[in-house]
Parts: structure tokens; sequence; C-alpha cells
């Protein structure tokens, strides 16, 4: 019943903001752009400069997998000239209001692009891991794809997204080299990601990096006492020096981990703060796509690996 009367609810409330004759948002002329995650808001940026206003509805810090849109989110999407969503259910909670609005605005997945080979498979049926981006070679061609469209929606700035897109991916390249130069040092008895949530598969598939989350790919999953048993004994055989918290989660339940894996006698340690399923405050160095993935590369290494060696790799 309640689904029920939210269904009616945003039904009414996108019938009557569709009625209405949109009043123009600040800085005329731009074309409008409102993103879901802070990830896609800020190829945007790159991307389209100073031909684009973008709007991320999710700001640092936000969980994607358990965002609901506002109210003030239906106006502000009514409000676009375009709107770009992850897809790949990470906006699980937006499903509704994306499906609606599809039929009302220029709406696309920015994920779409991508060959479904290269992502990683949840089983059987179309369900896939969403947190590509920690693929660089990947998060390319989502940029790519985002270029096209805002060509496709804006075809009077073409020329100048193709030459952005062009410097961004140069960008992204190098990225990808520094990381894979930094990574390699960690050992291989080391050589594990332990985070809150399976959010780093595809930074292990592209780094050879083994990768283990408490909970699933999803935070609306809950981990029980058998896994937390299970990656503690883990852990404690195999030594792993150091475990991670995510901007976008409590630290409960690594705090939790932690103290399961001293009571082993192995005093594991919390290696830092890595950014998940967000980008970190605008102004900051992680508020980038290519800062964040610079700050989760070298927090990784350092606490995986003594800092001497890393600090030697980043110079090389």
């Amino acid at each position: 019943m309640r689904r029920f009367r939210r269904g009616v609810l945003l039904t009414a409330m996108l019938f009557s903001l569709g009625c209405y004759r949109q009043h123009p948002m600040e800085e005329p002329g731009r074309f409008r752009v409102v993103t879901t995650t802070t990830m896609i808001a800020d190829a945007v940026v790159r991307i389209g400069g100073e031909k684009v206003r973008v709007r991320a509805l999710m700001g640092p810090g936000i969980d994607p997998h358990s965002y609901k849109a506002s109210e003030r989110d239906v106006i502000r999407l009514l409000e676009a000239d375009l709107i770009l969503y992850h897809g790949l259910h990470l906006e699980a909670k937006m499903t509704e209001v994306l499906a609606r609005l599809h039929r009302r605005k220029p709406s696309h997945a920015v994920t779409a692009a991508i060959p479904r080979e290269r992502l990683i498979s949840e089983g059987s049926g179309d369900v896939y891991d969403p947190h590509l981006w920690f693929d660089i070679s990947l998060w390319s061609l989502v940029v790519q794809h985002i270029a096209q469209l805002l060509a496709e929606h804006d075809p009077i700035h073409k020329e100048y997204y193709q030459k952005q897109l062009a410097l961004y991916q140069q960008e992204l390249m190098e990225l990808h080299l520094v990381s894979k130069r930094v990574l390699e040092v960690i050992t291989p008895q080391t050589r594990v990601l332990i985070t809150a949530h399976d959010a780093f598969r595809y930074f292990g598939r592209a780094y050879q990096i083994e990768v283990k989350g408490l909970q699933g790919i999803s935070t609306v999953t809950e981990a029980g006492a058998a896994d937390m048993r299970e990656l503690a004994d883990f852990i404690a055989l195999r030594r792993i020096p150091s475990i991670f918290v995510e901007n976008s989660i409590p630290p409960k339940s690594i705090e939790a981990l932690r103290a399961a894996v001293h009571a082993r006698g192995f005093a594991v340690q919390l290696g830092g703060e890595l950014y998940s399923d967000s980008l970190g405050n605008p102004g900051t160095s992680e508020g980038s796509y290519i800062g964040m993935v610079r700050h989760n590369v070298t927090t990784i290494a350092r606490a995986l690996m003594q800092g001497e060696s890393i600090e030697k790799s980043i110079q090389r």
C-alpha cells in the first residue's frame, strides 16, 4: 500500500510539474544537465566545460543504492535539457522516477554503451555489478558515451565536446598508467583489498588485486554473523595489514570487523577512508574523478605496503 501511495504521488507530481512552462534556470543559454551521481557530473563538467550547467542530485558521501528522489529533485529533473544516470540498478530507489521521466525528458543511462561481456555479472539474469568507474578503461568508454550524448542533444557545440573529450581521455590514460605503477609495489601476500561493501571488484580486476567486501554490491544488503567470522578468519590467517572504511558508508561494520580480527590475535589496522560511491567535497582534490582515483590508489598502496616504496613508484 505504501509503494502504491508513493507511486500515485510521484505520478501526480510529474504530471503537474510537467504541465507548467519551465522557468529559466540560472545562467541562461547554457545547456542544462542533471545527473544522479557526482562521478557523472564530474565527467560532464570536464567535457562540457563552459557550455554546460551541471547539477548532481546526490552530493558527496551520499549512497546511491538507497537514495530516494525528493520533490525538489523531480523539479530539477524536469528543468533539465538532459538527464544522465548511471544505470545497472545503481540508483535502485529511483527506478520508478527515472522510468516516468524517460517519457518526458531526454534521459540516458551512461553505462548503456558498455559491452555486457566487459561487465562483472551477478549470477543468473541481467544483473551486473554497477561500480565500473573503478576500471579506468571502462570509465573512459562511459566518458566517450557522455560526450556523444551531449553532442546529440546540443549539436551546436559538438566540436567543442569532441575536443574536450580527447584531452580528458588522455588524462585518463595517464591516470591508469600511474595507478598501475603505484599498485605494483604491493607484495602478493598482502595484495588484498577489504572494504565495507563489494564496490571494488572492477578495481581488483584491472590491477590484479584480490577484493573482499563485508556486504554485497549493494549497501542495502547486510552482513551476517557468518560473513563477519569468515572474513575475520581470512584476515588473521593471511595477516592482511589493513582494512578500509568508505566515505558513503558508516564505519560501524568495518570497526566491528577489526575488533573480530583483534580477538583472533592479529592487530589489523584501519588503512584509511576510500571513496566508493561518490566523490569528495567540491574544491578538494578528491572532488574530481581523477583526484578520487589518485587518493584511493595511494591510500591502498600505503596501507598495504611500506610508504617509502610507494613514494618511489609515484616519482618514477
